[in-house]
């Protein structure tokens, strides 16, 4: 679809289909449809989400609980991604979300109304174990150069650091020096390619540790 007025044939016969009589470019809003003594219906109409869109919509709620946004269905390797969370994000707004596909179909994902999601408390719990565990505030200001500093990260960077200084060194000799608790693990496993086991129970740092090192320069705390 190239045009927004691609949209309006679609949605207006699903709503005329379930007995609203719908007019197009009413005052502000792009399509109002209307069915007895019932509050209107709005639907604003764009080729693909944007933040106006949304502007849009929330300020149509000062006239009605009943607002729909309405796209063309997204495409390509992203676009499930963007349904859901354009899904999820309408729920929160109170809003309806409709998606028009290329051969006129319509798919209306949510109506409009109040959305209270239930809180996570795994996932939460996993929030403040990772603050908890982070030194510092690596991150302040946003990412890193390389990217995000992880506590998982400070860790692997506080035992690199001191393979750095002492040279190979037994798994619990180091969990010792730095407080790591499962730094044997975590050199073991060897996530990041800056561990190697000379011998048993015993890791030195590798060249990318070394690199390592250095890209992160600074990511724990002094």
């Amino acid at each position: 679809m190239r045009r927004e007025s691609e949209l309006y044939a679609p949605v207006k016969a699903l709503l005329e289909s379930q007995g609203y009589e719908v007019k197009g470019e009413v005052g502000a809003a792009d399509l109002v449809a209307v069915r007895g003594d019932a509050p209107p219906v709005i639907v604003e109409l764009k080729l693909r989400i944007t933040l106006s869109l949304f502007h849009q919509a929330c300020a149509r709620l000062r006239i009605t609980d009943h607002v729909y946004v309405a796209v063309a269905k997204p495409t390509g390797r992203t676009a499930r991604r963007a349904v859901k969370d354009n899904l999820a994000l309408c729920r929160r707004l109170g809003l309806g979300f409709i998606v028009v596909l290329a051969d006129g179909r319509v798919e209306v994902m949510c109506d409009p109304g109040p959305y209270m999601p239930r809180k996570d408390k795994t996932r939460a719990a996993r929030l403040l174990r990772e603050f908890q565990r982070l030194r510092g505030d690596p991150n302040e200001g946003g990412a890193t150069r390389h990217g995000i500093v992880t506590a998982y990260r400070q860790d692997a960077l506080a035992c690199a650091l001191h393979l750095a200084g002492k040279g190979p060194s037994r798994g619990r000799d180091v969990a010792q020096a730095t407080g790591i608790a499962r730094a044997t693990t975590l050199m073991r496993d060897n996530h990041y390619g800056w561990f190697e086991k000379v011998s048993t129970g015993v890791y030195a740092l590798t060249e990318a540790g070394r690199l390592g090192l250095a890209d992160w320069d600074g990511s724990l705390p002094g």
